[in-house]
This record gives structure tokens, C-alpha cells and sequence, in this order.
């Protein structure tokens, strides 16, 4: 019988002996760069190739600009979404913000066979996505979001109602 508190809950081939790495998906950041360079390589072709009145019009080539910049930016949030655990608490990036999470703020883990990622239940009654913990993982999405769960039951996990 094992006294490890965060049992392994690892597929094959995969290192899981520090149950404070962080949480990502699996090809998010893959999928954010191809994706990145097809959008941007598409409208640096099409600014530098584009004849007649609109394709030379300063106008349309700064608001291409401007489309691949924010094409650029949002994918490099996309990308970047993950949830980094520590002995204190869970830091978690999504795509517009990151929160800082104390593990006593957090009651439960959920991760229902609807649910494109992970969803915290805070002290507080909000609920909080964990991108860096998805469905589209499959069975290692599942493994990380057990994973999750393991560390929050170890840390202490927030009550709900009064306490006797």
C-alpha cells in the first residue's frame, strides 16, 4: 500500500512523478503556432500580392496588418492556457486572465462528460474554467483532472456551509 498522497494517475510512457507540474493540453500550443502561421503567412501573401484599387489602398493593408496582429496575439493566449499547482495554491492562465487561487478557495473538481475542460467550485460560489485541463486530451485529460482533484483533497479543500 502506497502513503503517496498524489497517486499516479499517468497514462504509459508518460513522466508523472511531480504532481506540481503544470496542467496544458496536449497539442494546444502546436495547434496555436500552425494555426499562427497559416493566418499570418495568409495575410502577408495577400498584402504583398494583392493589385487593383483595394490591394494597394494603405487603408486595407494596415487593417490586414491589424487582423494579423490580433490573429497573432489571440492564438498566443490560446496557446499559452494552462494551470501551474503549488504548495500555496493554483495559478491559472485561460485566455483573457489569470487568476491566483489559494487551494482552501477551491470545494470541488468537476469534469463531467459534457465539459470541454475542467471546472473549479470556488468558496465564493463562482466557478472557474481550467483550459489547461480538456476533453479533446481524452483519457489524459482525464488523468490530469483526477490529478487536480488529488491535490486539492491533499491541500485542504474549502467547506461548504457552516462548519459544527
Amino acid at each position: 500500500m502506497s502513503t503517496d498522497p498524489f497517486p499516479d494517475p499517468g497514462l504509459p510512457g508518460e513522466r508523472h512523478d511531480d504532481p506540481y507540474r503544470p496542467f496544458r493540453p496536449r497539442f494546444g500550443l502546436v495547434s496555436a503556432w500552425a494555426t499562427g502561421v497559416v493566418v499570418v503567412g495568409g495575410c502577408v501573401i495577400v498584402g504583398l500580392s494583392a493589385t487593383g484599387p483595394l490591394g494597394t489602398s494603405w487603408v486595407n493593408r494596415l487593417s490586414l496588418a491589424a487582423f494579423a496582429l490580433f490573429a497573432a496575439w489571440l492564438l498566443w493566449r490560446l496557446g499559452g492556457v494552462h494551470a501551474v499547482p503549488s504548495r500555496e495554491g493554483l495559478r491559472v492562465r485561460n485566455v483573457i486572465y489569470t487568476r491566483e487561487l489559494a487551494w482552501a478557495q477551491v470545494v470541488s473538481v468537476r469534469f463531467g462528460s459534457g465539459d470541454a475542460w475542467v471546472r473549479l467550485d470556488l468558496a465564493d460560489g463562482s466557478t472557474l474554467a481550467v483550459m489547461g485541463i480538456q476533453r479533446a486530451d481524452g483519457a489524459r485529460g482525464d488523468a490530469e483532472a483526477r490529478r487536480l482533484a488529488a491535490l486539492v483533497q491533499a491541500h485542504g479543500e474549502a467547506h461548504e456551509g457552516p462548519q459544527p
